[in-house]
């Protein structure tokens, strides 16, 4: 109950803070000469804003990079070690493929699959569309963990003689094979790919929904007018649809690409990154909470920053492109 009445008592004076101090600087702009106040308003709106986000996001990423040229402690300057050592290691070396592979397979699939089940569940009728969507929708509500664990006892492994409790195996069995250990079979990354499902599982719904309202959005005129062509289903979709679509495709696209870049609860959830399913950001957890290798940590994530970057300006391009459309 304190906890309770604690939040409470933070959300209010956090309101009645962010009042007074939009309401100061609101003020104190008023006292400038008219002329400069009327120009200069938007800076009581912005200012606060802008060195929040100096403060949470500017200093810590500075404050990051300058450590990953410094020692475990980071007391000592050891220039580009870190990131010698970090790339002269073969496991370094397999995690980045592990992150490559994420990036290769999991935006792909899941644009791919939410894309045929919009185009499908548009087509049967509201009141099986709602049903559908509400069903496919409904593993965004899941925590990762949450989905994680789930995923766990479907692949779950139980020595000869014991009942079987993972549902995959089960399957398995009843075909006429042997039970496997899904999650420590690394042979071609398959306890990876294990994995992945587990985030399309999550993403398809995402992925669904914003591109289902791409496509109604499309003039009718303009697939009426395939149609009298002889267009068949394909050819309507491919041609005239999907083009049409193309800007929030590719959003949803980059906005899974730069989640399944920072993917960790999954991994942490499910084999702690044994077994070859590390990947960069539980690397960097590993690092500096596990092995407190504060320089080496620093590096790994301001690796990952940096592969990460052109993405964001890739989604803001394309943010940018459906913008110009509209």
């Amino acid at each position: 109950m304190s906890d309770i009445i604690f939040g409470l008592v933070s959300i209010v004076i956090g309101i009645a803070a962010s009042y007074g101090l939009y309401w100061l600087l609101n003020f104190l702009i008023s006292l400038l000469p008219k002329r400069i106040s009327s120009k200069a308003n938007w800076l009581a709106f912005l200012t606060p804003a802008a060195v929040l986000v100096i403060l949470v996001l500017i200093v810590p990423l500075l404050q990051t990079v300058i450590w990953s040229f410094m020692d475990d402690r980071v007391k000592h300057w050891v220039g580009f070690k870190n990131y010698i050592d970090l790339f002269t290691d073969k496991r370094f070396l397999g995690i980045l493929l592990n992150n490559f592979l994420w990036v290769l397979v999991v935006p792909a699939i899941t644009v791919a699959i939410g894309t045929a089940v919009a185009t499908l569940t548009n087509q049967v009728g509201p009141t099986r569309e709602r049903i559908f969507k509400s069903l496919i929708f409904m593993p965004m509500a899941i925590s990762f963990v949450a989905a994680a664990t789930i995923w766990s006892y479907f692949y779950s492994y139980v020595p000869p003689g014991r009942p079987e409790v993972g549902m995959l195996n089960a399957l398995v069995k009843w075909i006429g094979f042997e039970a496997q250990p899904w999650l420590t079979m690394d042979q071609g990354r398959l306890n990876s790919f294990l994995l992945m499902a587990v985030v399309v599982w999550l993403q398809v719904g995402y992925s669904m929904v914003v591109i289902s309202a791409a496509i109604k959005n499309v003039p009718e005129e303009t697939i009426e007018a395939a149609q009298l062509d002889g267009a068949s289903a394909w050819q309507v979709f491919a041609g005239v649809v999907l083009p049409q679509v193309w800007g929030t495709v590719m959003s949803v696209f980059v906005t899974v690409l730069i989640l399944v870049m920072k993917v960790f609860d999954i991994v942490l959830s499910m084999t702690r990154g044994n077994f070859t399913t590390s990947v960069l950001a539980f690397e960097w957890y590993k690092q500096f909470f596990e092995n407190s290798n504060i320089g080496p940590a620093s590096a790994v994530v301001t690796v990952l920053v940096l592969l990460i970057g052109p993405l964001m300006y890739l989604q803001i391009k394309t943010v940018q492109q459906q913008e110009a459309l509209r």
